[in-house]
């Protein structure tokens, strides 16, 4: 079986024979003839698993990925001669879903309908290679064949009988009068068909940016939305190594899920020439997977695959996915490269699961999503204890818990994350995320600079395409009052995350660590289209406004935070402070003193960070109380102490004798500890 037939794998050469290449995906037969009464041998079958090839000339069985067997090629066969009869696809569509449907459920339109002309007795032989029921479809080559000699032979001598009676009816019209306009035709359609193979070739060597779009989840059980989500961001992970490729990165993918919108709309919002589209389906343990690549540019297909699997082979489809797509943009990879592109996943199928599981909670950065992650992280890690991707993101989780959100206490949390990350990181030091999180956690619990940035230059270097490695750097290069390099990172990280909320704030607050307010107001107010109801983007909103002290403004805009983020809870504290701080520079000290009162009630039953209260206070202008406060964050190793140089709060602090930021970084990479 060849199992991928189709015009630009048919050649003609110099003497007029056609010529079948291109045998990557061939499965031999055991019999040297086949036979098909001993085809059904299970050993003779493709079994389910098996890449297939490009779907527009796929059979039905491939497309529904059942075992094949040679009737496959008879199907995909008879799709070609449709072509080169009607000069148009059997099954044309734009997406794989369209294509898939038409194979499944629709007919071609006859040839006849598109010339008169045209044979019935060919238009019969077509048709019955493009039966949908194999078991009605020809059932060997030997069969078309002799039927097309048959043809062949009935067509010559009908023509010698039509030139003898050429003078009594002159005006006798006859396909076969036309037979060298057809032939013309039919090597016309062979030519295009592998001219188009040879441009899309060298189309695909211009293309240098791409975007995965969220695989649609077609199994009828939503809570299997994780499996569809999970293999998007597996493909995103390993394409993003490639070099010289801009591979756009989750979040703004993401924001197309569910969302039927014309692939060159996305392409030109996300600025890339090329979009990925997939499809999951998920029965019991029997997993299918389509997936296809198009050029934007020229909305054409590029490369096009269905997966039949099972469940634990969710891996190697991602892998193999990823493959195909670095293949079909012709890029060139090392050694290195091409190891971590290929890089196995765990070989435990459940450990990966629950790894899958673990990132589609960690995703919606709540404190009980980080929690949740957390769990399912642990569980994958006690499956397989050498995973080094489950201790990555085990790490990312009680990052999030310690981190800028201050969702628990830092003392308690980023300990956890180093040490898992460094474990990750001892399985396999190639992994970007591991490096991440190893530069915040200790940027945030160690304040090494130094350290944190090496760990950041390595993850940035492994997967240059990762917005959030590159939004975090940013912020640790204004701690470091390196506010120009601090910009460019921030801008790295919006072109390659144009659609993220995230990546918009953190060009806003570069810009906001440098008093350069107005344009950090129309960089939060450009995330605020994006993500209307994120309330700690309005919140930093109300800073830079605040800043320039256009009190009323900032004051309107904590009024459009969604009132249950108005509340004072652990997940809301810090922005509850910056609001008590608004109070405070405003004039409405009440206000301010009663939300300083309500931080230190919550501070008896849950964590709070010590430097938010000494927040309020900066504003208030009590800087006893300020000192108080920050000592206690200092003793506590508050993950807030690092953003002393660079948050609008502390700009009437610094000049304080007590003040431990007066000027640069030392030059061991930290700042000084009184």
């Amino acid at each position: 079986m060849h199992r991928d037939l189709k015009p630009s794998n048919i050649f003609l050469t110099q003497h007029g024979e056609a010529k079948v290449l291109d045998f990557g995906l061939v499965k031999l037969e055991e019999q040297a003839v086949p036979d098909i009464s001993t085809i059904a041998n299970p050993a003779n079958l493709t079994s389910p698993g098996t890449a297939v090839g490009p779907v527009a000339y796929m059979s039905p069985e491939q497309a529904r990925g059942d075992e094949l067997d040679a009737r496959t090629d008879i199907f995909s066969f008879g799709a070609v001669l449709y072509e080169m009869a009607a000069g148009k696809p059997a099954f044309p569509g734009k997406t794989t879903a369209v294509i898939f449907k038409a194979i499944l459920d629709q007919t071609p339109a006859a040839p006849s309908q598109l010339n008169p002309e045209f044979p019935p007795r060919l238009e019969e032989i077509i048709f019955k290679a493009l039966e949908k029921d194999r078991d009605v479809r020809y059932q060997s080559a030997a069969d078309i064949r002799a039927d097309l000699k048959r043809l062949r032979r009935d067509t010559e001598s009908a023509s010698g009988a039509i030139t003898g009676r050429a003078d009594k009816n002159a005006q006798t019209k006859t396909w076969w009068r036309t037979k060298p306009a057809i032939i013309a035709g039919v090597l016309t359609v062979v030519e295009l068909a592998g001219a188009a193979y040879l441009f899309r070739a060298r189309s695909n060597q211009t293309i240098d940016s791409i975007a995965v779009l969220p695989f649609t989840n077609a199994s009828a059980d939503p809570s299997m939305e994780y499996l569809s989500d999970g293999i998007t961001e597996g493909i995103i992970d390993r394409l993003s190594g490639l070099p010289n490729v801009k591979v756009i990165s989750r979040t703004s993918a993401f924001r197309y899920k569910n969302r039927d919108i014309e692939p060159q709309k996305i392409a030109r919002e996300l600025g890339v020439e090329a979009l990925v589209t997939g499809r999951v389906t998920q029965r019991d343990k029997d997993l299918s997977v389509s997936a296809e690549l198009v050029d934007t540019r020229e909305d054409k297909q590029i490369w096009g695959e269905q997966y039949s699997r099972t469940l634990a082979d969710i891996g190697s489809v991602q892998q193999e996915i990823a493959s195909a797509i670095s293949g079909n943009l012709r890029v060139r990879l090392t050694t290195e490269e091409k190891s971590r592109l290929s890089k196995p996943y765990s070989a435990n199928a459940e450990a990966y699961q629950l790894y899958l599981k673990g990132h589609y909670h960690q995703n919606q950065t709540t404190a009980e999503g980080y929690r949740k992650g957390i769990e399912y992280f642990q569980q994958a890690i006690d499956k397989d204890p050498g995973y080094a991707l489950a201790y990555a993101g085990l790490a990312a989780s009680y990052a999030g818990l310690g981190g800028g959100n201050a969702y628990a206490s830092p003392r308690e949390t980023l300990p956890k994350a180093k040490a898992a990350a460094t474990r990750a990181l001892e399985l396999d030091e190639t992994v970007g995320e591991a490096h991440t999180t190893l530069g915040y956690a200790g940027f945030l619990s160690d304040w090494n600079w130094t350290k944190a940035e090496r760990e950041f230059r390595r993850a940035i270097e492994l997967n240059p395409n990762n917005a959030i490695s590159h939004a975090v750097y940013s912020e640790i290069l204004g701690t470091q009052e390196r506010f120009d390099e601090s910009v460019a990172e921030g801008e790295r990280a919006q072109k390659l995350d144009p659609l993220s909320p995230h990546a918009h704030t953190a060009l806003g607050y570069a810009y906001l660590s440098t008093h350069r307010y107005d344009e950090a107001i129309a960089q939060f107010q450009s995330a605020l289209e994006l993500d209307p109801n994120a309330g700690n983007i309005r919140a930093q909103l109300a800073w830079a406004y605040a800043a320039k002290r256009m009190y009323p403004q900032a004051i309107a805009e904590y009024g459009k935070i969604a009132e249950p983020e108005k509340a004072m809870t652990e997940e809301n504290q810090t922005v509850m402070s910056g609001l008590g701080w608004l109070y405070a520079v405003s004039g409405r000290r009440a206000d301010a003193l009663k939300l300083a009162k309500e931080f230190k009630d919550l501070s008896s039953h849950a964590y709070i960070d010590p430097y938010n209260i000494a927040v309020i206070y900066a504003g208030l202008g009590d800087k006893d109380e300020v000192f108080r406060w920050l000592e206690k964050g200092y003793e506590q190793r508050s993950s807030g102490m690092p953003y002393l140089t660079t948050d609008p709060f502390w700009d009437e602090i610094h000049s304080d004798p007590r003040s431990p930021i007066r000027g640069p970084a030392e030059p061991d990479g930290g700042y000084p500890a009184e």
